[in-house]
């Protein structure tokens, strides 16, 4: 179910290369889908095969333990994992143990109906609440097919892919491992993102909102690392697409790899920027086109002209959700409230009208 609750659950296809499949060819496949496929059918014979890996689960925690540095481990190290009853309520618990952590692991028994529900990425208070009553070093909350990543640090305090990124990037530059002193970003990665990597000589590079498109620009263009704020982190040296749990065993190396009089906590260690004010609301929309109409148009403009050249304001549609995402971000928290409020309010009276 993605980072959705059950009931949004879908296909995610990969090509045989390992990549999500290209723009291009999904919309083949949903425009013979919508045309009807019965005259498409081939003979059973010619139909494709299922094969069972064996011991799958084995392979991955080995293939993923060996993505963490040589000579660190997570000895003395206590840390919440919180697996939204998802794909790898099994697997990360244990790769986080092998590798020496004091897991207390949470969001580990899926029903077929509780995956995300009231915990893992985008239901966080739970992991926080964990780590203050477990008094653990840093939480981290994974969804449901586990290619997200969000920290909370040893105040329960949140932690974004835009942080997540600073940290990787930086310890990455310094051991030479980042390639082509970039990392690619989506429109919605706050600025201070972007002015905390030029501080580095570290270029940030925006595609449109998608883990698809920070993949394509990767592949382009020869960078190893991206992602997005939501927690999407794509390692380029270890996985065709996003993975959180190695993304986090990259975050828990640059934490452990100063242990002894150097150790810093994960409140400082994963805050490598201030963030500049940003806001972000989800406005329910079941309708086509409310965003497209006359008012919301105007109500979008006058926005972008109230914040200048010192802000942003972005507009998507979400493509696994019925809901327009409305996101301003600037120096005024009051100016950026004021904004986000007039084009939530326009889209609302725009899809009541239609």
């Amino acid at each position: 179910a993605s980072h959705n609750p059950y009931h949004d659950n879908g296909f995610k296809f990969f090509g045989p290369d390992g990549y999500k499949l290209v723009g291009e060819v999904e919309a083949a496949i949903e425009d013979r889908m919508e045309k009807g496929l019965e005259k498409l059918y081939v003979k059973p014979m010619d139909l494709g095969r299922a094969r069972r890996l064996d011991d799958v689960v084995g392979r991955y925690t080995e293939f993923v333990k060996r993505t963490f540095p040589r000579g660190l481990s997570l000895d003395g190290l206590k840390v919440v994992i919180d697996c939204a009853n998802g794909a790898a309520y099994k697997v990360a618990p244990e790769v986080l143990w092998e590798l020496g952590a004091e897991v207390i692991p949470v969001g580990v028994e899926p029903d077929g109906f509780n995956i995300n529900q009231g915990c893992g990425s985008t239901e966080t208070a739970f992991m926080c609440e964990q780590v203050a009553i477990h008094g653990a070093d840093i939480g981290l909350a994974l969804d449901g097919d586990a290619d997200r990543l969000i920290i909370a640090d040893e105040y329960g305090q949140l932690i974004n892919g835009d942080q997540i990124m600073a940290v990787i990037a930086d310890r990455w530059a310094d051991t030479g491992e980042l390639v082509g002193s970039g990392v690619v970003a989506t429109v919605m990665s706050n600025l201070g993102l972007e002015m905390h990597l030029a501080g580095k000589g570290i270029n940030l590079i925006r595609t449109q909102v998608g883990d698809r498109y920070v993949v394509e620009r990767m592949r382009s263009d020869g960078y190893n690392l991206g992602g997005e704020q939501s927690g999407h982190v794509v390692l380029g040296d270890y996985a065709t697409t996003g993975d959180g749990l190695i993304a986090a065993l990259q975050v828990l190396a640059a934490i452990v790899q100063g242990k002894g009089k150097d150790t810093r906590p994960a409140s400082e260690v994963c805050r490598q920027f201030e963030p500049l004010p940003q806001l972000l609301r989800n406005v329910q929309v079941k309708v086509e086109g409310a965003e497209e109409t006359t008012c919301v148009k105007e109500a979008i403009a006058e926005g972008r002209a109230k914040l200048g050249d010192e802000g942003r304001l972005l507009i998507r549609k979400s493509g696994t959700e019925p809901v327009v995402r409305v996101m301003a971000e600037g120096n005024d928290e009051g100016l950026i409230s004021s904004v986000v409020g007039d084009v939530s309010a326009a889209i609302e009276q725009a899809k009541a009208g239609l």
